[in-house]
């Protein structure tokens, strides 16, 4: 028996042992081309699509969104989209309100939700750019993306001809132990076995072997696949991701693999290159979730959490542009009790003593004012480190901001602004800090 898994709707004909329980050999994906194949892409008929905006509300007529799919909203995506079925309070009509996540939800093969951004897509892109660190250099006017999905098809385009870039110079190879049992000797023979058992003709040995079958390699194959299933890239893109995991056959074996696994990777001069493609892989499997979908026309939705995206941002742009004499610090872990933990988003520290000067805690929403619970969690963030400045930081100004003293602490919040120039709101940002401590 044999079930199907598929990239995009390329069917990989797998045996049940394979990517679900660990890994397979990609080679096994083209040995027989009546059973094993990968067949071009199906012709899909266009979805029907509803647009949102992150945290706004969506009304829509009731004929508009079948009943069954509101189930599956709700049932699939309440963590993602607020929904209220049509009733005499709604005027009979659908309530829909994302929950701060943008991208592409395929609710079904025939239904799609698209939320859209409040930030304008260039400088989504720009955040993408520093949060990932893809530090990417366009020509002036290169990149004119207009919408998520484009943004995600130009990222995919960009990895899928590095990779096939690299695959022409020759993937990066390293050693990795073996052990077998051979009719010659290789490596270092295991002595023990050898005696225990004077009969065997073949020797068990342990030795190194060169493979560029290794996780620098196999992540590359794992986001192409991950890629090609998100239905989101156009014809021409598609056709380049297809290539580039073709390109990858007979050397790696197609492994899942977790965004963790790009990060604090080594990198050397053999190497080099391979830290921008993980980036970009980051990137992919950060931002794809798990299908809820089954059949051949499986889809996996893309969204990009925007408060996530928005704290990863902050402090890679601090990080980019410390203050001199400061040093930044991420996600530290602070013990308020035995029984409770916490981790801080940032700290600016200084350079010297190493004493914390100010707590940062990004919060990516508009309210009026400061809740008072994120005024208490910050002035216990400040407390656990024994610092005085406390800052709450806003992508828009408040209407009533904040800036008191609660005990020995002063609280402030302060805008990073995401509407205009990032580079000048972050400067602007900085220069909103006492001059007295960035001096």
């Amino acid at each position: 028996m044999s079930s199907t898994i598929k990239v995009g709707a390329i069917p990989l004909w797998l045996p049940r042992s394979g990517v679900g329980t660990g890994a397979l050999p990609l080679q096994m994906l083209r040995s027989d081309r009546q059973k094993h194949r990968i067949t071009a892409f199906m012709k899909r008929e266009s979805p029907q699509i509803i647009e949102l905006t992150e945290y706004k509300l969506a009304t829509f007529k009731r004929d508009l969104i079948p009943e069954s799919v509101g189930e599956k909203i709700l049932h699939n995506y309440d963590k993602e989209i607020d929904i209220e079925f049509p009733n005499f309070k709604t005027k009979y009509q659908w309530h829909l309100k994302s929950k701060g996540k943008v991208g592409n939800i395929p609710i079904t093969p025939e239904f799609h939700i698209v939320i859209h951004p409040k930030v304008p897509i260039n400088n989504l892109f720009g955040m993408l750019d520093y949060a990932y660190k893809l530090k990417i250099k366009f020509p002036q006017g290169l990149i004119q993306c207009q919408s998520l999905e484009q943004t995600y098809e130009t990222l995919a385009n960009i990895l899928a001809h590095k990779i096939l870039e690299r695959c022409r110079k020759g993937l990066y190879r390293d050693y990795l132990p073996k052990r077998e049992k051979i009719s010659y000797i290789r490596g270092r023979i295991d002595v023990r076995e050898a005696v225990q058992k004077p009969w065997e003709v073949k020797l068990k040995c342990h030795y190194n072997e060169q493979t560029g079958d290794i996780e620098d390699n196999q992540i590359l194959a794992w986001t192409l696949f991950i890629i090609g299933r998100s239905g989101l890239c156009s014809e021409s893109v598609s056709s380049t991701v297809r290539k580039a995991f073709h390109a990858l056959q007979g050397f790696v074996t197609l492994t899942s693999f977790k965004p963790e696994a790009c990060i604090d990777r080594t990198y050397h001069r053999l190497n080099q290159d391979y830290q921008l493609l993980h980036a970009l892989c980051r990137f992919f499997l950060d931002n794809t979730g798990p299908s809820h979908e089954t059949g051949d026309r499986e889809m996996l939705p893309f969204l990009i959490d925007m408060a996530n995206l928005y704290e990863q941002f902050v402090a890679e742009w601090l990080n980019a542009n410390t203050p001199k004499g400061f040093f930044v610090q991420q996600q530290r872990r602070v013990i308020h009790d035995e029984n409770y933990s916490d981790r801080i988003d940032l700290l600016l520290c200084d350079i010297e003593t190493g004493q914390v000067q100010y707590v940062l805690d990004t919060k990516y929403k508009a309210p009026d004012r400061v809740a008072s619970s994120d005024r208490h969690q910050i002035i216990a963030y400040a407390t656990a480190v024994n610092c005085k400045n406390a800052i709450l930081i806003y992508p828009q100004d408040l209407k009533q901001p904040l800036d008191k003293k609660f005990g020995d602490i002063q609280v402030r919040s302060l805008t990073f602004s995401l509407d205009d120039d990032l580079n000048e709101a972050g400067k602007t940002f900085l220069t909103s800090l006492p001059p007295n401590t960035l001096s």
